[in-house]
């Protein structure tokens, strides 16, 4: 199939010139746009080779035919003879010309609006502020749902808004807001809001005006607007349509039908994206797709005919796009859908790779911002990808494979393949299992998409009939979950790589050479009789490996990245559990590792994020009997632990389980209740230090102690064989401290390439001179230590 590409080359110009010149001078960006133009405006000098467009050349040609009389017969004719030629060329040349104006036309356009909304936000009151670090009282519009992320202690609330009234100036300039009070996630779009914070200059290159750290509750002063209201109803009540529904299915059937990943197990949503399933948590093309040819359907089936369906089918868009909130990938998704409607009621043809580069150049002039989201880079290519690749592929497919078979295998492929550079920089891994898991889940999605969106209108009139008819969506959302949770259990899911721009080239490498490979019999030979040598290598390392959990563990230092979350056993499938790292999905995946299901304490030593919001994951499908926490507690911990009570330990109490024993050493007083203004020393000098001890085995648990509370515990630390240095091994590190544990091994749980420089190089070098074997999980993945018949061993497990 020939595409037609004359689109392809201006849209792309108009997304290159935004994501270059966004981040700089407005005066710089506002010269290119103006070199662009004073390049097209520069007069043409005519040619008298023929190569030149316009009539001028033409008449040239008559001209001197005309002069010549009859004894330049010949020389005419074949003159005549070769005209066609010459204006084939000249035809071209022009082409070409036209095609360098428009391309330099919209990459003008693009410049002149990334121009104008770099000086928009560059200047004003609101980046005054921003630039001196200044408190201000200002009312802003909340233009997105607010969404919650970890932070240092407490989650932060991040909310994008337009300011509206600073110091007494009327302002409209995009602004970011981070939050920590609770009430800043009930807010809507379009609520408008009074605040108080301190205005800071945005890092990167966003138009953004600033970035507003936020004290306190939002002062609502306005319900949202009318489509707004409208818009969270039917969300509501899609919510309690599924709310009878088992907690996963629940949690996925909203955030397929509108985008609402609100009830969202992480750990769920963890393993959709090894299993290269998040595309279908985000509302996409694919959703709008199939509203799209429902709604067309009935229009159908109701006698509307070819003329009257396309209006109805755009307002079911718009009422899409409205409920399911406009991110990148909807507003892409609803663009794609209009271009092809508009298609349709006009009588012409629709075609696929023209449509995508208009939505481009419509989205991108919109919203320069655009230009430089994964997400839209993601949605724009796994469209192109189904657009030119996937025809051919299922073609070739269709020759071996039953035609369904060869059309779900080539969209799966085609999209896989299109997208997997950009996954590469993002992750820094290789889907392996997604195709496979994108071919199982694809007979569900239509299904539970078409009830769910069913459900969804229904529940705003009837909710008992919105609940019988998520029933069954629910059922198809189950076996998405279900192939979702299989494919990410599978070993080796994923396969790591070289994240960034270098993954990405080295990754286009590769596939250009496996197409080298797949053209050529030789090469196919021989790569086929390499990767049959390596399959029986792993096959053979696996076989006579030692498996995981080692025999005789007694300890596990879990790989949660910039975190803690240590594991004690107990008894078989059973283990106490101390910290739980950041996010839930890490600590969740150590423990099935471990086939640990029952936990009958929990110890959150101190209310940081890196140390409880993975609660959740230890929580899930697992028995936890009880909790401990820092006398100095802020309460957060008994939010996140479910109804499990939850109690403060005190120094010098001890608790026997099994052959385990837990000491606490630390805090010595319980002093005040820790509050969000307190400074990050003091919440972790409020760490619970632990003494665990078996027959022979015995660790220091040291929390995120500083060197204040170290200095303070000197002289009643034990001596120990294990100990798991505090605070990542930050430089903030006591000496006296370290060397009283008389530890052989010291384990450090510390997230790759961090931004805090942990470990700190000067406490491994201390750490080596106390003569003690140094492992850290961000070199080494989970780290147990096991005993052996000659004393404990290290054993890692990447």
């Amino acid at each position: 199939m020939t595409h037609d590409l004359r689109l392809l080359a201006p849209a792309l110009a108009t997304w290159i010139t935004a994501a270059t010149t966004i981040g700089l001078p407005p005066a710089i960006t506002c010269g290119l746009a103006s070199l662009a133009a004073l390049y097209l405006l520069a007069p043409r000098r005519p040619s008298i080779t023929g190569r030149s467009s316009g009539p001028g050349t033409t008449a040239l040609a008559s001209t001197t035919g005309a002069l010549a009389g009859p004894s330049s017969a010949a020389p005419a004719a074949a003159a005549g003879q070769s005209g066609g030629g010459v204006g084939r060329a000249a035809g071209g040349s022009a082409g070409r010309r036209r095609l360098v104006g428009v391309v330099l036309v919209c990459a003008a356009a693009s410049a002149a609006v990334v121009a104008l909304r770099t000086a928009a936000v560059d200047t004003g009151p609101v980046r005054d502020l921003a630039r001196h670090g200044r408190f201000a009282v200002a009312e802003a519009v909340v233009t997105a749902d607010p969404q919650s992320r970890p932070g240092n202690g407490r989650p932060m609330i991040i909310v994008r808004a337009r300011m509206e009234t600073v110091t007494r100036a009327k302002v409209r300039v995009p602004v970011l807001l981070i939050a920590v009070d609770p009430g800043w996630l009930r807010l809507l779009p379009s609520q408008r809001v009074r605040l108080r914070g301190r205005f800071t200059t945005p890092r990167g290159a966003d138009l953004l005006a600033a970035v507003v750290i936020v004290r306190g509750p939002p002062a609502v002063l306005g319900p949202p607007s009318l489509m707004q209201r409208g818009a969270e109803r039917v969300r509501a009540r899609l919510r309690a349509a599924v709310a009878r529904l088992p907690p996963d299915q629940r949690g996925v059937l909203p955030g397929m039908i509108v985008g609402d990943t609100s009830g969202l197990d992480p750990t769920l949503a963890e393993d959709f994206q090894t299993a290269g399933l998040t595309h279908l948590l985000v509302v996409s093309g694919a959703n709008l797709a199939i509203v799209t040819g429902a709604v067309l359907g009935l229009c159908r089936l109701a006698g509307l005919g070819r003329r009257r369906a396309p209006p109805v089918a755009v307002l079911a868009v718009v009422v899409f796009v409205v409920i399911v909130r406009p991110e990148p990938s909807v507003l892409r998704a609803a663009v794609m859908g209009l271009i092809g409607l508009l298609a349709m009621f006009t009588g012409r043809s629709r075609q696929g790779l023209p449509a995508l580069a208009a939505a481009i150049l419509l989205l991108v002039l919109a919203d320069p911002e655009l230009a430089r989201s994964y997400g839209f880079a993601l949605s724009v290519l796994a469209t192109a990808g189904l657009l030119v690749l996937g025809p051919p592929w299922r073609e070739s497919l269709a020759r071996h494979l039953p035609g369904p078979v060869a059309d779900a295998l080539a969209v799966a492929v085609a999209a896989e393949v299109a997208v997997a550079p950009v996954l590469v920089m993002l992750s820094g891994e290789v889907g392996v299992v997604s195709v496979f898991a994108n071919l199982l889940a694809a007979p569900a999605v239509a299904p539970a998409t078409l009830l769910g969106a069913l459900a969804a209108v229904t529940a705003s009139v009837c909710l008992p009939l919105a609940r019988v008819i998520a029933w069954p969506a629910g059922l198809a959302a189950g076996w998405i979950i279900w192939v979702a949770r299989t494919a990410a259990a599978l070993p080796y899911a994923t396969i790591p790589w070289t994240n960034g721009g270098l993954g990405a080239l080295t990754l286009l490498m590769a596939a250009g050479a496996a197409v080298l490979v797949l053209r050529s019999r030789r090469l196919r030979l021989v790569v086929a009789a390499a990767l049959t040598g390596v399959l029986v290598a792993v096959v053979a390392m696996r076989v006579t490996a030692r498996g995981w959990p080692p025999p005789g563990w007694q300890m596990v230092t879990c790989d949660v990245g910039q975190g803690d979350a240590i594991v004690l056993a107990t008894a078989p499938g059973q283990a106490v559990v101390v910290d739980t790292g950041p996010e839930p999905a890490p600590v969740d995946r150590c423990l099935r590792r471990l086939h640990i299901r029952d936990v009958p304490l929990l110890v959150l030593t101190h209310p940081h994020a890196d140390h409880i919001n993975g609660t959740s994951g230890v929580m899930h499908g697992r028995t936890v009997h009880g909790v401990l926490t820092t006398p100095r507690t802020s309460g957060r911990e008994a939010r996140l632990t479910r109804g499990v009570s939850a109690r403060p330990a005190q120094a010098g109490q001890q608790w026997r389980i099994g052959d385990l024993t837990l000491s606490v050493l630390a805090p010595v007083a319980a002093g005040p209740a820790l509050t969000s203004n307190d400074d990050g020393t003091t919440i972790n000098n409020a760490s619970l230090v632990l003494v665990a001890r078996k027959p022979g085995f015995s660790a220091l648990l040291a929390g995120d102690v500083e060197i204040e509370a170290q200095r303070a515990l000197e002289n009643t630390v034990p001596q120990v064989q294990v100990l798991k240095v505090p605070h990542h091994g930050s430089p903030s590190q006591d000496l006296g401290f370290l060397a009283a544990a008389h530890a052989s091994i010291s384990l450090i749980s510390v997230g790759e390439d961090n931004d805090y420089g942990h470990p700190s190089p000067v406490t491994v070098s201390l750490l080596r001179r106390l003569n003690t074997q140094v492992h850290r999980t961000d070199q080494e993945g989970d780290i147990a230590i096991a005993r052996t018949a000659t004393g404990l061993t290290t054993i890692p497990h990447r």
